[in-house]
């Protein structure tokens, strides 16, 4: 990460709170989300998963969830309450700061020139476990907050695990129990889809969850539950959550990757397949009901892309996804397509042998060759 090349200003909050402020000073005064969001109502745009509040404010809790927003002056402030996750703040295209848990604050972006300025916030890391809050942007004295910018024409949702997640992809080594831990090395932002979403200029949900699988988790955990018992919710925490899904959210590309943590351990005594064919039968069952629910929800037109990874252990995952696809054309949905991605390029050098920030890039371009030859009119 860059380093800090100007003081940063802290009030009741914790210095770790500022992990970088560059091009930019950064004070952070405690003030009241809900209060703050007064006025800012609508003028800022997301296409992420969220429950609004009657105050403005907005709950989320999938990964990737971003807001951007406009505003005129030297300065602008982003109100936020959330003591999980870590955010990076983007000014006219460069991070300028990454808040650690910044809990209930304002976090102020000063010292810039005076004129117009696009900011943008992004979620980091996961939390199923919790759900964050913003309150909208505020501006310093003698400055607006501007309406919003608009929707982009495109639109992506990624449907995923920790792969699609950017689980630890900003370590530099595998074992991050010295330098932070995942959370402090996990960037949704730099993931291979929000890569991929931002050099076609188009919008995009990352909804994605570590350790989940199609219908078995990793290891065999938490049984009874799998990737698809969380899909349909805004707030992960919340059982029997619904996300109510915006006309304005109309995909023309679902990238699935889903399967890694199905196969990649091996079947635990008292699981219940007993076998890798049993376990295979199920998955791709289940697989073909998602991809209904998939065109249920986003028409015919939508070009679903199923995504599978290298495994060191089996080809399973690989097999099944193409006879998926296969069954799929078979079908007449000549929209769904295979993607199956590995390079020797690829080093898993992030946390716990996840992809890295290289093999994101590298996962990102080779998703861009496949989107190419996809006939996408958009």
């Amino acid at each position: 990460m860059p380093t800090p090349h100007r003081s940063a200003r802290t009030s009741r909050i914790s210095r770790r709170t500022l992990v970088t402020a560059t091009a930019a000073g950064l004070v952070t005064a405690v003030a009241s989300p809900s209060r703050a969001a007064g006025g800012t109502r609508a003028r800022f745009h997301t296409v992420g998963r969220v429950k609004k509040g009657d105050d403005g404010t907005v709950r989320y809790s999938w990964p990737g969830v971003y807001f951007e927003g406009r505003f005129r002056g030297t300065g602008v402030g982003v109100v936020l309450d959330d003591s999980d996750n870590d955010y990076d703040v983007q000014v006219d295209g460069t991070t300028v700061a990454t808040l650690v848990t910044p809990g209930r604050t304002v976090s102020w972006i000063d010292g810039l020139a005076d004129g117009g300025h696009g900011v943008r916030v992004v979620k980091r890391t996961e939390s199923p476990w919790a759900a964050g809050r913003f309150g909208g942007f505020v501006a310093a004295a003698g400055g607006a907050i501007l309406t919003g910018p608009r929707a982009r024409s495109r639109q992506i949702e990624f449907i995923g695990d920790s792969y699609t997640a950017g689980y630890g992809n900003v370590s530099d080594t595998q074992d991050c129990s010295g330098n932070g831990g995942v959370n402090r090395n996990s960037n949704a932002d730099l993931a291979f889809g929000a890569l991929t979403a931002r050099k076609l200029d188009a919008d995009y949900q990352i909804n994605a969850f570590s350790g989940r699988g199609m219908v078995r988790n990793y290891n065999g955990g938490d049984p009874g539950t799998d990737f698809r018992t969380y899909y349909d919710r805004a707030l992960l925490n919340v059982e029997g959550d619904v996300w109510r899904k915006p006309e304005s959210w109309r995909p023309q590309v679902v990238v699935v990757g889903l399967g890694i943590n199905d196969f990649s351990t091996p079947l635990n005594p008292g699981e219940r397949w007993t076998t890798v064919d049993d376990l295979v039968a199920a998955y791709e069952s289940a697989y073909h009901g998602f991809l209904d629910k998939l065109r249920a929800r986003y028409g015919p037109k939508a070009f679903v892309v199923v995504a599978a990874a290298r495994l060191w252990n089996t080809t399973a995952f690989a097999e099944a996804t193409l006879r998926i696809v296969e069954e799929r054309g078979r079908r007449g949905d000549g929209r769904v397509s295979h993607w199956y991605y590995d390079d020797p390029g690829l080093d898993h050098l992030g946390c716990d042998w996840h992809p890295s920030l290289n093999d994101h890039r590298i996962i990102s371009g080779l998703l861009d060759d496949h989107l190419a030859g996809l006939p996408l009119r958009w």
